[in-house]
């Protein structure tokens, strides 16, 4: 199989076209609230639309377009979405959470002391809003990936 032969596969490209849509939106959705451009957020995780919902709901929605709704591969593609789902405004969310509170315990004890430590990254996760609004985003890129490649 060349690397050419993965442009055959539309479940791949539907995963990637809604991750890839999904990283590009939260550049001017960000600039709405902030009004500045942030260009790191194209390889960042965390924001609106949640790129890791809407990846792996653009790739659960094209398994079962192509393979079945009711083939044993889109079951495990729903199974292998809610437990990524789930982590991205669980486990993930209460880590950022975690680093805001630390970040602010280190800035007030050592408030006027310069010192070279690196803060600890707060965006690590998704709001349901955001995860809802990836999950859309795939839904959406799947369905018409799919009429296209009809």
């Amino acid at each position: 199989m060349s690397l050419l032969g993965i442009f055959d596969n539309p479940v791949l490209i539907t995963a990637l076209t809604a991750w890839s849509l999904a990283q590009l939106i939260k550049i001017p959705l960000d600039y709405l609230s902030t009004r500045r451009w942030n260009w790191a957020l194209l390889l960042s995780a965390g924001g609106m639309p949640s790129s890791h919902s809407a990846l792996v709901t653009g790739a659960t929605h094209a398994i079962g377009l192509y393979s079945g709704f009711n083939s044993p591969l889109f079951g495990l593609a729903v199974a292998v979405t809610m437990v990524i789902v789930y982590d991205a405004t669980g486990i993930r969310r209460q880590a950022g959470m975690q680093a805001q509170k630390i970040n602010m315990l280190v800035d007030e004890l050592l408030h006027g002391h310069p010192i070279g430590e690196k803060q600890l990254r707060e965006v690590l996760g998704h709001t349901p809003l955001e995860a809802v609004g990836g999950i859309l985003l795939g839904l959406v890129v799947s369905q018409v990936l799919w009429y296209f490649f009809r």
